[in-house]
C-alpha cells in the first residue's frame, strides 16, 4: 500500500478497561492529535490481555497495509502480553534490545533487576520509541507502534510516533467537517436523494445523517454533516445547502459552517 493511502488504525489492550475498572481515554486522544496533523484515523479496537486476539488484530493491519498505534500491556507483570503478541504476529522471538535495555540500567542502576530488564524485551528487531517521562522505551516493529498504557507516557510518546514516523501521512490541508440541522422532514428518507447527489457529485467527500426523534426540548430533525479536504467539503457543503433550501418545506439551521462560502 502507497503511504500517501496508508490508513491509522488504534488498539487500546487492557482487560481492565473492558472490566470497567478503568475508563478509555486514548481513543478521543488520538483521534484529536491525528485529526491536527489532517490524519483521519480509520479504526479502534479495545482488547483484552488476550496475546491470540492482539497478534490477530497486528495480523489484520499488516494484511491491509495499516499503521497501527498501540497502547497498553507492554510491561513486564505476567498479565502483559502485548510484547509476546507483536512477536507472534510478527513471526520473531523475543529478544532483549541493547540500547533499551541501557536505558533501563542508567535509570534503575543497581536496581536495574532481570525482572526490570524484561520492560526491554522486545521482538527482535524492533526499534525504540522513547519515552519523556521515564526513559523506560516502548518499540516499533513494521508499521506496528506500542507505547504503555498511562496517558501520560503514552500520549507523548505517539505524539512523537505520528511525528517522526508517520509524518509522510500529515496533510497539508486537514479534513473538516461542516454540519446543518434539518427540520420538517418525516424521516432521513425524504432527503436520502439529496444525499446521495452529493455523494455522486464529490467522491472524496464522508457525508454523515444523524436523525433525532422529537422530545421535549426539540423537534424532529437531521443533522448533516459534509467531512473531507477543506476546499471540497466547502463546495459539497454550499451545494447541500441549496438542494436542501430548493426541496421546500424544511427549516435549515447551520451549526458549522465553512467560514467562506464557495463560489459557483
Amino acid at each position: 500500500m502507497s503511504a500517501v493511502t496508508q490508513r491509522v488504525g488504534l488498539l487500546v489492550i487492557g482487560d481492565e478497561i473492558l472490566s470497567g475498572k478503568r475508563q478509555d481515554r486514548h481513543i478521543p486522544a488520538v483521534i484529536d492529535m491525528l485529526w491536527r496533523r489532517g490524519i483521519e484515523l480509520a479504526w479502534g479496537q479495545i482488547l483484552g490481555d488476550d496475546e491470540q486476539r492482539i497478534a490477530a488484530s497486528l495480523r489484520r493491519a499488516a494484511d491491509d497495509g495499516d499503521a497501527v498505534l498501540c497502547c497498553g500491556g507492554i510491561g513486564a507483570t505476567p498479565d502483559d502480553v502485548t510484547r509476546q503478541a507483536a512477536a507472534l504476529a510478527a513471526g520473531r522471538p523475543i529478544a532483549l534490545h541493547p540500547e533499551g535495555a541501557a536505558l533501563l540500567r542508567e535509570k534503575f542502576g543497581e536496581q536495574a533487576t532481570p525482572q526490570r530488564l524484561r520492560m526491554a524485551e522486545f521482538p527482535e528487531g524492533a526499534e525504540l520509541v522513547p519515552n519523556p517521562i521515564n526513559q523506560v522505551a516502548g518499540f516499533s516493529i513494521h508499521s506496528w507502534f506500542f507505547v504503555p498504557g498511562f496517558p501520560e507516557m503514552a500520549w507523548p510518546m505517539l505524539e512523537w510516533v505520528i511525528d517522526h514516523r508517520l509524518q509522510h501521512l500529515h496533510n497539508a490541508e486537514p479534513a473538516e467537517e461542516y454540519r446543518l440541522r434539518v427540520v420538517g422532514t418525516t424521516g432521513e428518507s425524504d432527503i436520502l436523494h439529496i444525499m446521495e447527489a452529493i455523494l455522486a457529485r464529490y467522491a472524496g467527500i464522508r457525508l454523515s445523517s444523524l436523525p433525532t426523534r422529537s422530545n421535549e426540548a426539540h423537534a424532529r430533525h437531521i443533522e448533516l454533516g459534509v467531512r473531507g479536504a477543506a476546499s471540497l467539503a466547502a463546495s459539497a457543503y454550499a451545494e447541500l445547502l441549496r438542494y436542501l433550501h430548493d426541496h421546500g418545506g424544511l427549516q435549515v439551521e447551520e451549526l458549522r459552517p465553512p467560514e467562506i462560502q464557495p463560489r459557483g
